[in-house]
């Protein structure tokens, strides 16, 4: 990853959503985006321009960008139109983003225009994160990295958020993945933890 003066940047063209350019590059803000408030958190997930990325719940396409400019594709799936015209655009500079108007939660939809990929990096509001996320560990390739933001209120806004995180820690074991590490993204995203994951 690309440190400058202490931000995280990224290479890239411009004027995505606003961000802030720093010696000729793209300032990726945590404020903005959850990956790269993993980053700031100190995780040491590498981006590289080999990599192959399935992309769940691009919306807009911000945080897409980046990763786009780390990568060699980025397989982006959306389900909502509106975000998905904001996608096209993002889409429309570069030419490594897949943009694909689908239900996450029906890989079988897109599995025609996905290739095996090193990551999968979901951010889907929904109470079946998990169960998303393990229906698209088909695409991760053997000792690819999955990266799960979950949000406790969105499955369940009653339960104190440490329960959500332990029954899912549990349902991604049970599904096959081995947890690398917990991070909770506070201060950035409250109540929000990202579970990094390894398919062996």
């Amino acid at each position: 990853m690309i440190w400058i003066e202490g931000h995280l940047v990224s290479v890239g063209p411009g004027g995505v959503y606003g961000e802030r350019m720093l010696q000729g590059c793209r300032v990726w803000d945590p404020k903005r985006s959850k990956l790269a408030a993993l980053y700031y958190l100190g995780t040491e997930l590498e981006l590289g321009p080999d990599h192959r990325v399935l992309y769940l719940g691009a919306a807009n396409g911000t945080t897409v960008s980046h990763v786009a400019d780390y990568t060699e594709v980025v397989y982006a799936v959306e389900i909502a139109p509106r975000p998905m015209q904001d996608l096209l655009v993002v889409a429309g500079s570069r030419k490594n983003i897949i943009p694909i108007l689908a239900d996450a939660g029906r890989p079988a939809l897109y599995r025609p225009l996905v290739e095996e990929v090193d990551l999968i990096y979901q951010d889907v509001a929904s109470p079946r994160q998990v169960s998303i996320l393990l229906g698209n560990v088909c695409f991760l390739k053997e000792g690819g990295t999955a990266v799960l933001m979950l949000k406790p209120r969105s499955i369940d806004v009653t339960r104190h958020p440490e329960e959500v995180f332990r029954e899912a820690q549990t349902e991604i074991e049970e599904g096959g993945l081995r947890i690398l590490d917990r991070v909770l993204l506070s201060p950035y995203y409250p109540d929000h933890l990202a579970f990094l994951c390894r398919r062996d």
